[in-house]
């Protein structure tokens, strides 16, 4: 089924409803059909390729341009504007699309404009008029519906194939999983260039009729008072953006009173931010789980059935098994292995990425999570650890790989190692340590400003520490296991 056509649906259906509320203004359902067909022509007389890029910030605008992109057949990209400049263009020229939507302010918040083919900018767009009559585009399930681009070990990003498919099988399960109505409240704050901020927050409530709040930052103070006016029943973040709400000082347990759902992902929540949200505003906040590559919900742990330290069972269709990492074969209950999923929700594959594709998909189907957890005998999901070495700061897939090479860039640093530090507030925050060149001497602050042009801040290292020698194995690798020890 196309993602699109349910949206249309919806939208046709009590026209007038309140969709999207974000920063600026309040979106009916006609309003975001009727832009989307308008933008769907400027992109028929602009785009000359099979994607389009999509790079604008967490408001009712996501939606729309993604609706025109699906209505006129293409693939739609999702860009993170977060990403340094080499980054950004890397995506956009791999992707290989001629057109970009956006809005002025967003170019001037990136402090460069991305070399592409044309720019749309949307307030070069005539909304006034009478969108010209069209079919919108069908789609197969196995039609490619979404680019999403995550950090790969090379530090090169990946394009996650999702079809339409993919996107509204997870719909469903979510759907099946915890039943939304139209009368739920979501408030979104994940970028939507962000897997859980595409489906979760955009796709699933424009597909059942609910409303949604956006909001571009993440302000703290902000957040609470959005749950207090809009009876928001729904919000999902990951556990900094928690930790965070804790230390909003004004903030009370009757401003969270209509949370139904509040729920963590993208990083282990920390029992003690767990704890003290329940204490302070008497809010359980459960986990999920799941990946870009699984368009991305497997796992969501519903209220009715909170387990400590659980991220819940798999999502209804998803399959789920613990494998043994010496073996490959199933482990029972209670036994630590990677996590491994199939299902309707699991990607086509990467982007031109045959070998890369082949690598992560296992004989029978099933993706290689490279996450470590177990399953108690109710089939409940515990992640305990990570077999791959991505770092994950803020909800952030970052490799040290990328860190590192643009380290060792510097003129008096000869190489280095990352490896990830447990921090309260953002999950992981990187640390480097670095053997320098003969006869040179380091200065961090240097270091870390050279560092700012090269990769996005999120990425930057906590602290850098000078080894004389990095350890390494006997083929000359640095061995990131004993640099992690030293951080105890």
């Amino acid at each position: 089924m196309s993602i699109h056509w349910p949206i249309i649906r919806r939208c046709l259906v009590n026209p007038l409803r309140p969709a999207v509320v974000d920063d600026q203004r309040t979106w009916s359902r006609a309003t975001i059909l009727a832009a989307a067909l308008m933008l769907a022509d400027e992109i028929e007389r602009r785009c000359r390729t099979r994607t389009v890029g999509v790079m604008l910030p967490t408001t009712g605008l996501f939606p729309v341009a993604a609706l025109a992109g699906w209505i006129t057949g293409r693939v739609v990209v999702p860009l993170n504007y977060l990403l340094k400049r080499e980054e950004l263009q890397y995506v956009i020229d791999d992707c290989g699309t001629d057109t970009v939507i956006t809005v002025k302010p967003m170019l001037e918040f990136m402090g460069y404009t991305p070399k592409v083919g044309g720019l749309l900018a949307m307030e070069e767009v005539d909304f006034k008029r009478v969108p010209e009559p069209r079919w919108p585009a069908m789609a197969a399930d196995d039609d490619l519906g979404v680019l999403l681009y995550t950090s790969g070990t090379s530090g090169r990003p990946k394009g996650v194939m999702l079809s339409h498919g993919n996107i509204t099988a997870n719909l469903a399960q979510i759907l099946q999983h915890i039943h939304f109505t139209s009368r739920e409240v979501l408030l979104g704050v994940l970028p939507q260039f962000h897997t859980f901020g595409l489906t979760a927050l955009t796709l699933l409530p424009l597909t059942i009729g609910a409303k949604v709040v956006y909001t571009a930052k993440f302000n703290p103070p902000k957040i609470v008072r959005l749950m207090r006016e809009h009876r928001v029943t729904a919000f999902i973040g990951i556990p900094s953006m928690y930790n965070a709400l804790l230390h909003v000082k004004e903030a009370h347990p009757v401003d969270m009173a209509s949370l139904k759902y509040a729920v963590s992902g993208g990083e282990p929540l920390p029992m003690v931010v767990a704890d003290r949200f329940k204490e302070r505003f008497g809010v359980t906040i459960n986990e999920g789980y799941g990946l870009t590559e699984t368009a991305p919900v497997t796992n969501w742990c519903r209220p009715s059935e909170h387990r400590r330290g659980s991220v819940g069972p798999a999502l209804p269709g998803v399959l789920q098994r613990i494998v043994d990492l010496e073996t490959g074969r199933d482990l029972p209950p209670g036994h630590d292995g990677e996590v491994r999923i199939a299902g309707p929700n699991r990607m086509q594959g990467y982007y031109h990425l045959p070998e890369q594709t082949a690598a992560a998909i296992d004989e029978r189907g099933y993706l290689k999570t490279g996450d470590i957890g177990r399953q108690d005998a109710d089939g409940h999901l515990y992640i305990t650890g990570r077999l791959k070495e991505m770092l994950i700061i803020a909800g952030e897939n970052v490799f040290p790989r990328e860190i590192e090479e643009a380290i060792n860039s510097h003129p008096a640093i000869k190489e280095s190692g990352v490896v990830g530090m447990s921090d309260p507030m953002r999950g992981e925050v990187p640390v480097a340590f670095v053997e320098l060149k003969e006869g040179a001497s380091m200065d961090q602050q240097d270091v870390l400003n050279f560092l700012r042009s090269r990769i996005a801040a999120f990425k930057l290292p906590r602290e850098i520490r000078v080894l004389e020698k990095l350890p390494r194995n006997p083929t000359g690798k640095v061995m990131r296991r004993e640099l992690k020890a030293m951080l105890k």
